[in-house]
């Protein structure tokens, strides 16, 4: 039972999140390091509370589109994903109040979005990926925040932005079977596989724009820029070219995932950009 409820939290985007905390801490210099651990913390225990509430409302698209996990599998009941979600809600406040004030309020502020995005932003065009990528973006401030210095994470939660933005658009095209027949409206669905997997190339290419201009704005050491165009660019450009209308879901999935293992080789090469600088 366990190892279900395992599965529900989806540990790998929790792990990015919290990554995602550490980082703009180091990148801000932060002093303590137990308010950055408190927030790590919190960010983990958002999304895995996200993660079930979103599992706990979408059981029949996921009957088609994603089988395997725990709630359409029968392996958790709903109850058990509604209370286990219920209970990382509140100890995400709890974790967070220990932190400071501001804090506090942008994890309840988080939280409530994304239940709202779940209920009700997750089958709209354009609004609900906004919101899951700006969520993510804010882990990078939420960082600066716990450090007490914001400004160097700024550039970082517009980078991912855009880069969230282009994944959220891609995993619609990759949803678009089980979406139409739920009448989840996204942008795949709404305006055709075609136009989202042109606006997944423009949020990529605005991506690779805001990881130049945060090399440059933020003067990383040059192993940075190595990481990003000998890695990261090629990567993308891949992602990129096949987002295409005509591709089988698994072949996007696929895609999707890329794109998410990317963003651990980004936070190595900030590490290493902004470490290497000092």
């Amino acid at each position: 039972m366990i190892k279900q409820y395992y599965r529900l939290s989806r540990p790998i985007n929790a792990l990015a999140g919290c990554v995602a905390v550490f980082l703009s801490a180091y990148v801000a210099d932060a002093v303590s390091w137990w308010p950055i651990i408190l927030a790590a913390v919190t960010v983990l225990l958002i999304t895995i509370s996200t993660n079930a509430w979103n599992d706990y409302l979408d059981i029949e698209i996921d009957r088609i589109n994603k089988p395997e996990r725990p709630l359409p599998a029968g392996l958790i009941s709903p109850r058990g994903a509604l209370i286990f979600s219920i209970v990382g809600f509140a100890l995400s406040l709890v974790t967070a109040a220990f932190i400071n004030l501001p804090a506090f309020l942008i994890a309840l502020g988080s939280n409530i979005l994304l239940y709202f995005y779940s209920r009700k932003l997750k089958c709209t065009v354009l609004f609900g990926n906004a919101a899951v990528a700006f969520i993510i973006a804010l882990c990078f401030i939420f960082g600066g925040v716990a450090a007490e210095n914001v400004p160097p994470t700024i550039m970082l939660a517009v980078t991912v932005f855009f880069a969230i933005m282009g994944r959220e658009i891609l995993k619609t095209m990759a949803d678009h079977r089980g979406d139409l027949q739920q009448n989840c409206g996204t942008i795949a669905t709404v305006w055709g596989k075609k136009t989202a997997g042109v606006l997944v190339k423009i949020f990529i290419g605005i991506t690779a724009a805001a990881m130049l201009l945060t090399h440059f704005s933020e003067r990383y050491n040059p192993v940075y820029l190595v990481i990003v165009i000998v890695v990261i660019f090629p990567l993308l450009t891949y992602i990129a070219l096949n987002a295409r209308h005509n591709a089988d879901s698994r072949t996007l999935e696929r895609n999707s995932t890329f794109m998410k293992y990317g963003f651990f080789i980004w936070f190595i090469a900030v590490a290493l950009g902004a470490g290497l600088n000092v």
